[in-house]
């Protein structure tokens, strides 16, 4: 069998009612079939919607398809005992040119009682944001449900909403069960668990393209909301140039940023784990024991696990979010 490289995708482009431009204007994806595109799905094992490898012998091969051949050596030993032939993580850049809807995800608890697969739990890294962009991320006082309805019914729900200034570099950790939307005038990459679940509670009042009321899900979506104050919101890092600085550590993924203006090589031996590397700014070379791999700012590079070192070279600087699990 045929050494490991590391692997670049064919996206998914999804059209999206709240979709945009972006994606061709600063992501440069102009191949793009959608005039309204609103998610790229980067990095994708959910059936129906699989990434295709695009280099190397593996070329044409969709993700799963290699994970059930090559299995803990792509994934590593614990992380392949976990999730079997299921890629844990989903990776999208997302354009927000329109309100989302305010909605809210299970967890992986209300998910297994359901027969519905994964919980979702994500993160956002803000790629982009127009002066004053707003997101939504859990609610502005303690809450109940008999109260939260009430708001609801009376269409004054943003009234009870944390409401969040964006800002390029931001980055926001939505563990499932926090209620969210995002505002318009926002570019960002989203790291999650692979799971396509989404309650979806008020759309502001939109109608779909055929002039009908989109689909709510009140009553799922009650049990799913954490009605407490979040602890945190956003979070603002200081970059440290040329080092590995750590964005988000949670059960489902750990996410790190290494922005870098000069070679760096990084020892990935012991981790036991594949690193999806997701290009946000700049553009780079990513280097195994292989041919040398490109990566600019919406695309993404699967290390797998056997990797020891990569070595990043940058044209002339680069921004990266390194992706992986511990299952420790």
């Amino acid at each position: 069998m045929n050494m490991l490289y590391p692997l670049k995708f064919k996206p998914v482009f999804k059209e999206k009612i709240w979709g945009g431009q972006k994606v061709k204007t600063r992501l440069g994806l102009d191949f793009s079939p959608l005039p309204n595109c609103g998610e790229v799905w980067a990095l994708s094992g959910v059936p129906g919607y699989q990434t295709e490898i695009i280099n190397g012998f593996l070329q044409g091969n969709e993700l799963n398809e290699i994970l059930e051949i090559y299995m803990d050596e792509l994934v590593g030993e614990k992380v392949y005992e976990k999730y079997q032939n299921e890629f844990p993580v989903l990776i999208k850049f997302i354009d927000a040119n329109d309100y989302l809807s305010v909605q809210v995800h299970p967890d992986d608890a209300l998910a297994a009682r359901r027969k519905i697969g994964n919980g979702k739990s994500e993160m956002w890294y803000i790629l982009d944001a127009e002066p004053n962009a707003e997101l939504i991320s859990g609610f502005n006082r303690e809450m109940d449900p008999r109260t939260f309805l009430e708001y609801l019914h009376q269409k004054k729900l943003k009234e009870i909403l944390n409401v969040e200034k964006v800002k390029k570099g931001d980055i926001f950790n939505i563990p499932a069960g926090r209620i969210h939307a995002l505002g318009p005038g926002i570019l960002l990459a989203e790291i999650q668990q692979t799971s396509d679940i989404t309650y979806r509670i008020y759309d502001w009042d939109r109608r779909d393209d055929q002039g009908n009321p989109r689909t709510l899900h009140t009553d799922e979506a009650l049990e799913a909301i954490d009605f407490h104050l979040p602890e945190s919101v956003c979070t603002r890092v200081h970059e440290h140039i040329n080092k590995t600085t750590m964005l988000v550590n949670s059960p489902h993924f750990i996410t790190s940023l290494l922005s870098f203006d000069q070679m760096i090589e990084k020892d990935y031996e012991g981790l036991d784990s594949f690193v999806a590397l997701v290009g946000v700014a700049g553009n780079a070379t990513v280097k195994m024991d292989s041919d040398p791999v490109s990566i600019k700012p919406g695309e993404v590079v699967l290390l797998p696990a056997i990797t020891e070192r990569a070595t990043f070279i940058p044209h002339p600087a680069g921004k990266i979010l390194e992706v992986h699990i511990d299952v420790n």
